[in-house]
C-alpha cells in the first residue's frame, strides 16, 4: 500500500516505506504522540532514515526514550 504522507490518516501502526517523507502531517501526528516539544534533530533523523522496519509508533517511542 502506497502512503500519501501529506494526507493519509496516520496511526502508530503506519509503517514507513521507501517513499517516507517528513511532512507536516507526520509532524502533527508525532506532536500528538510526543507532546508539543517534539522536534526532529539530525541525529534522530539519521536514526529514522537507517532503521527498518519501522512504524510511526516506534518513532514516537524512540523520541520519548531519548528525552531527558
Amino acid at each position: 500500500m502506497k502512503i500519501d504522507w501529506h494526507s493519509h490518516v496516520l496511526t502508530r501502526d503506519t509503517p514507513l516505506d521507501d517513499d517516507y517523507r517528513n511532512t507536516q502531517n507526520v509532524r502533527r501526528f508525532l506532536r500528538a504522540e510526543c507532546g508539543e516539544r517534539f522536534v526532529f534533530d539530525r541525529a534522530f533523523m539519521a536514526w529514522v532514515k537507517h532503521t527498518r522496519p519501522l512504524t510511526l509508533g516506534a518513532i514516537a517511542d524512540e523520541w520519548l526514550r531519548r528525552q531527558p
